[in-house]
């Protein structure tokens, strides 16, 4: 196994499923994750604050999709409950 430049690594589009049963599955997960995550890790370690912002600003994708889950959550049963005991 090749290591190449541990320092520095490549990071490529990631594993592919040439021979899987769902390919179409396969490939609606990865284009949501290019979506959600398009930024590289941040490897600069200068700073602890600058390397903070970069982090949120790697993780934003994930945080605004675990933001809008959270209000689904809450939003969702509050207006089915309206609806049931408010049917005027």
């Amino acid at each position: 196994m090749e290591l190449g430049n541990i320092s520095q690594p490549e990071y490529g589009p990631g594993p592919e499923a040439l021979g899987s049963s769902t390919p179409g599955l396969v490939g609606m997960v990865h284009g949501f994750l290019r979506l959600v995550q398009p930024n590289a890790l941040p490897v600069v370690l200068c700073c602890f604050s600058f390397f903070l912002s970069q982090l949120l600003l790697y993780e934003l994708g994930f945080l605004v999709c675990m933001a809008i889950g959270l209000l689904f959550i809450v939003l969702v049963p509050l207006v089915g409950c309206c609806f049931c005991c408010c049917r005027c």
